[in-house]
């Protein structure tokens, strides 16, 4: 599924149209490119193991998975592998606490990604019964692998800064600020978040090219 690049473009019009900040943000830095990852266990299980270390050393431990566990990582094959054998693999006694965790939910039926609730609320609410499973986690697959267009990770510190400076604030909005501001731009607060990071992404760059460091404003 995902937001398509027709889905996005049509989101980015409509938002230009609401705020000018956004239509300048546009002008500046084109539209954003499609972020779409496939739905299910799968990609809860990637992002679990991603926390908080490099991309090479996390696509090390999922090889090894796969190696010992089958190239399906079946919730039921993990929900039952030795906390050993996920250690083995390079999970932290932490990190396979979380993964039994996701593989019992959804071998148990209690999380079918293949059904989650229609409102995004409870959806969130359904996902952060996984261990390790915050909320920021849940807005992403949501927004990523669901496609959900409304999605708006608020607590998301680059989506912040990048209302703030796409709006013209002279510090960093709170996240309630955020939220608030972002509620005159529903159905299209995913094309928004999308558009955040990318403006973000940019930025930096050109930051970067012109000597500048790309330092953030906090």
């Amino acid at each position: 599924m995902g937001l398509t690049a027709e889905r996005l473009r049509a989101g980015m019009d409509a938002l230009a149209r609401i705020e000018p900040g956004i239509a300048a943000g546009i002008a500046r830095h084109g539209y954003p490119d499609t972020r779409i990852r496939a739905r299910g266990h799968a990609t809860m299980l990637r992002t679990i193991i991603g926390q908080q270390v490099s991309v090479q050393s996390a696509a090390a431990i999922w090889g090894r998975m796969e190696q010992a566990l089958g190239a399906e990582m079946a919730p039921e094959v993990l929900a039952a592998a030795p906390d050993e054998m996920l250690r083995a693999c390079g999970l932290s006694r932490q990190k396979s606490g979380y993964v039994k965790s996701l593989a019992e939910l959804v071998a148990s039926g209690e999380v079918d990604f293949a059904n989650l609730p229609v409102d995004d609320e409870e959806a969130i609410a359904t996902l952060t019964r996984i261990k390790g499973i915050g909320r920021w986690s849940a807005e992403i697959y949501l927004l990523f692998a669901e496609g959900r267009g409304d999605i708006w990770p608020a607590g998301d510190l680059a989506v912040q800064i990048e209302v703030g400076i796409l709006l013209g604030h002279d510090a960093r909005p709170s996240e309630t600020l955020v939220r608030e501001i972002a509620e005159a731009w529903r159905p299209h607060r995913g094309a928004a978040a999308i558009f955040a990071w990318h403006h973000y992404g940019a930025r930096i760059a050109a930051g970067r090219a012109e000597g500048k460091g790309g330092k953030m404003p906090l």
